[in-house]
């Protein structure tokens, strides 16, 4: 597979083609530099100094081009190191939050569970039966079932309410009908009494009576 395939971002291409050209710059340098077999004083020498010359500040550029690249790879990376750690940063953040929150989410779900397990003391109220109430109370049959309960809880209430006054009417009446039972109770034993007296004071009377003449 070609270079070409496997690199594709553009920055590193650019870097890339600069390494190439430096590369072939010094090889041609090297090239150039072995002028041994030539005499100092030939015009051969002297061109290939000239050649050499142009040749090296070429390859200069090349370098200054390549520090360029190296320069910039170098803050992009810096840069890319930063925001890197600050997008970890956020991820833990983030990961440490949805913790809490399944942590949070554990505990109210034990918390419904409780309270769907807990022996909760209407639930041992003698209501009437469901259909019996939808029929004394027809407008609660589109009810949801927690204001149905209610509903049943109201009625009981009110119902019982009914009978506590029914309860309490009776009550007095029979705290009357126990008065006047003591009064007439009270009544009789004055009678007797008065009974006693009279028949002690007839007595004189009757033996006056029972004389024989």
């Amino acid at each position: 597979m070609a270079t070409e395939d496997i690199v594709t971002d553009p920055f590193l291409r650019s870097m890339l083609d600069a390494s190439t050209h430096t590369l072939q710059q010094c090889i041609i340098l090297l090239e150039l530099a072995d002028i041994n077999a030539l005499p100092a004083t030939s015009s051969s020498f002297q061109n290939t100094l000239l050649v050499i010359s142009k040749q090296q500040k070429l390859l200069q550029s090349h370098l200054g081009q390549l520090r360029g690249y190296n320069r910039n790879a170098l803050l992009t990376a810096r840069d890319a190191k930063q925001i890197t750690a600050e997008a970890r940063q956020e991820i833990d953040r983030l990961h440490l939050q949805l913790q809490n929150l399944y942590y949070e989410q554990r505990h109210l779900r034990g918390e419904i569970t409780a309270c769907e397990s807990y022996d909760h003391k209407y639930q041992q109220l003698p209501l009437i039966p469901t259909k019996e109430f939808l029929l004394h109370c027809p407008e609660h049959r589109e009810a949801t079932e927690s204001e149905l309960m209610i509903a049943r809880i109201n009625h009981e209430h009110a119902e019982r309410e009914a009978l506590e006054q029914a309860r309490q009417g009776l009550l007095k009446k029979k705290q009357g009908l126990i008065a006047d039972n003591k009064k007439r109770k009270d009544d009789l034993a004055s009678l007797d009494k008065d009974l006693e007296k009279f028949i002690d004071a007839a007595k004189p009377i009757q033996k006056i009576f029972e004389k024989e003449y």
